[in-house]
């Protein structure tokens, strides 16, 4: 017997109609897709500056230039790439604006590594943060306990004083829906 696990849409997107009403300039638009992404965006730009103050001013500016430029998006692909892809190049841009050696003055040594480790990377981090987030509570904690703990399912069930069944199949459900909801990551690293 084949179940069907139902797709839901990431917490964290943002409908079509939004993403329309985006690329028309629409303010309104803009500020759901800051309410959406703010956080991962401001993650990748700190990365990079590794200073709280010019990290929220180049957060700001990063919604600025994607709102700017949002007509050019591509509404067949993903929203989150584009957008931090707009951070690392603003937050690379704010790091030469502040960090500017004056003359006489040697370039500061943080200069040699101001592009993050990839921001697909922090990207797919991201998406697979949320989707554990979407997780009913019983499954995304057997989860926690089997792999951040490293517990077998006998010990999970001793833990939780749950039966050995109920902990295989939380865990068997859990990876089957983070599969499902994680399937837009396999075309992006074939």
């Amino acid at each position: 017997m084949t179940t069907h696990v139902r797709q839901r849409p990431h917490a964290c997107d943002v409908d079509p109609g939004t993403i329309r009403r985006f690329r028309r300039g629409d303010p309104d638009a803009l500020a759901e897709i800051y309410r959406h992404y703010a956080r991962a965006v401001w993650t990748v730009i700190m990365r990079v500056l590794r200073d709280r103050m010019l990290t929220e001013d180049a957060t700001t500016e990063t919604f600025v230039r994607a709102w700017r430029s949002a007509d050019s998006f591509n509404q067949d692909r993903a929203l989150a790439p584009w957008l931090f892809t707009i951070a690392r190049r603003t937050a690379i841009d704010v790091h030469r604006r502040e960090f500017r050696p004056t003359r006489g003055d040697h370039a500061p040594e943080t200069d040699v590594a101001i592009e993050p480790p990839g921001v697909e990377d922090a990207w797919m981090a991201w998406e697979v943060r949320r989707a554990l987030a979407d997780l009913p509570d019983d499954e995304r904690v057997a989860l926690y306990l089997s792999h951040f703990e490293q517990l077998t399912h006998g010990e999970i069930a001793t833990r939780l004083e749950i039966p050995l069944g109920t902990v295989k199949s939380r865990t068997h459900r859990a990876h089957r829906r983070l599969a499902e909801r994680l399937r837009h990551l396999h075309d992006v690293l074939s």
